[in-house]
């Protein structure tokens, strides 16, 4: 299953996202992953671990297990490096041991403080709020991320946990369409109407947080998880599927993009395995009625202002 972007290229319509990975655990999971099928890695600068995942890239190219052209590799543009694009990708590269990147995106619509390529910091400022830098606008962002296409570093770029109003800005001064905009979306935040739009000007959304971050994001930000709602069991009773699996089908038959993330190699076979189901109209329309319209992802409780006020 792919869904193919703007520019022609073909994106794997699942992957497995690695935050909050750790390095240790990387490289088995990343070689179970891949002789599991998945072919589609979600990364990113802030998660402080490209090296891990390139030493299992690496391990994978050299042992024949994959062929690079084979895999969708996707990392991310931290938000202290707006102003450093160039030297930002290349440092990802490095650390990846990759000669390019399918997908490089701006991971957050928002510039701070430049504290070194590659440190990925948030810097605060002396009343604890995330020190953002007003001299930098995602335009010109945007502009060196277009850069990157011409000097043949990345094939795509794209955005993340841009809203309907920054991805129409983008839209009007790109001269490189974004291929894709990643943002958090789940049966308990669903977004119809950022889904719908991004879709109508050929973006792809990615769904990142697919399966509402469960324990993990109940642990930092207090969140609810969706799998435990009760409709959502009994989907997963009626189909002979996880809740996991349930929500994950649901994500692909909205026509987005998929990275759950896990640490556990039977959790990563469970939630590859969705394509042999699917779910009807009528259960599309009963998910659709559980939207509680509930962000799990807050970045607010580390940067002490809130990016999605």
């Amino acid at each position: 299953m792919a869904i193919t972007l703007n520019n022609g290229f073909k994106m794997p319509s699942i992957g497995l996202g690695v935050w909050r990975m750790e390095g240790k655990d990387i490289r088995n999971l990343i070689i179970n992953a891949i002789k599991l099928g998945y072919r589609h890695f979600d990364c990113a600068a802030d998660y402080k671990n490209e090296g891990e995942v390139g030493e299992a890239l690496a391990e994978a190219f050299q042992t024949g297990l994959v062929k690079r052209d084979d895999l969708f590799i996707t990392t991310k543009l931290w938000n202290s490096d707006h102003g450093h694009v160039l030297e930002a990708c290349k440092d990802s590269l490095k650390k990846l041991q990759l000669d390019y990147l399918d997908l490089y995106l701006v991971h957050f619509p928002i510039a701070t403080k430049h504290t070194g390529v590659g440190t990925t910091s948030s810097a605060l400022d002396e009343d604890g709020v995330l020190d953002i830098d007003v001299t930098i606008s995602l335009e010109t962002t945007w502009h060196s991320m277009e850069d990157l296409v011409s000097k043949g570093l990345v094939r795509s770029i794209g955005i993340s946990n841009y809203d309907i109003y920054l991805t129409r800005d983008c839209l009007a001064y790109a001269k490189v369409k974004p291929a894709v905009n990643q943002i958090e979306t789940h049966p308990y935040f669903q977004r119809e109407s950022l889904v719908k739009f991004c879709q109508k000007h050929g973006v792809c959304v990615t769904a990142h947080t697919p399966l509402g971050g469960s324990v993990a994001n109940t642990e930092w930000f207090g969140s609810v998880s969706c799998l435990d709602d009760p409709i959502l069991k009994g989907l997963g009773e009626k189909y002979k599927k996880s809740v996991a699996q349930v929500v994950l089908r649901w994500g692909i038959q909205r026509n987005t993009i998929v990275i759950p993330k896990s640490s556990k190699v039977e959790r990563l076979e469970e939630n590859i395995k969705i394509s042999d189901f699917e779910l009807s109209n009528e259960d599309m329309d009963l998910i659709k009625s559980i939207d509680r319209k509930a962000r799990t992802n807050q970045p607010a409780v580390f940067w002490g202002i809130d990016l999605f006020a």
